[in-house]
């Protein structure tokens, strides 16, 4: 049976497993300490019976009114967990807090490359709103989409009115 609960600082040590894959940006512990300070409830795993990390999801809180928001800064599941349903539910424990803290919509960017995980966000109901030019680097700079999900606060939907054009990094907020 999955246990999903929040991260505790000792998972760091647990997060070898997810981060070995090459789509899950890895981040070092003074950012992942700065989210669990900040922003402690949007730091949820997904736990095995024998104590493994399956998977997890980090986020945060931003914004000021109708451009409040929740934002997924990283998901993932390891391999050998996927294909469960793991992501989803980590999604919607994201989405879930969103909800109690009244933002509009949630966020999260994804490599343009991406299409298996493109196909998953849609089927959680995310849209593009807009592509982001040269959002990540590397050998070659690549393209990235932001995907968002309108929360119950965002009555209109106008959070994802996708744009007609795509944006330089540097526009993002």
């Amino acid at each position: 049976m999955t246990t999903l609960r929040p991260l505790r600082c000792d998972d760091f040590f647990k997060f070898n497993k997810p981060n070995l894959d090459p789509l899950t940006e890895t981040y070092s512990i003074p950012f992942y300490l700065h989210y669990v300070a900040r922003w402690p409830e949007y730091l949820q795993v997904a736990e095995s019976p024998t104590g493994d990390i399956m998977g997890y999801v980090i986020g945060k809180c931003e914004g000021q009114q109708e451009n409040f928001h929740g934002h997924v800064t990283c998901i993932t599941v390891t391999p050998e967990y996927r294909r469960l349903g793991l992501a989803g539910k980590l999604m919607r424990v994201l989405e879930d807090i969103s909800v109690r803290k009244d933002c509009y919509f949630v966020d999260l960017f994804v490599r343009k490359s991406n299409e298996v995980a493109i196909d998953m966000y849609k089927q959680f109901d995310y849209v593009v709103y807009r592509r982001v030019l040269g959002y990540y680097s590397g050998e070659v700079d690549e393209d990235a989409y932001d995907m968002r999900k309108a929360l119950p606060m965002d009555k209109e939907k106008n959070s994802i009115v996708p744009l007609k054009h795509p944006v330089p990094p540097d526009e993002v907020d």
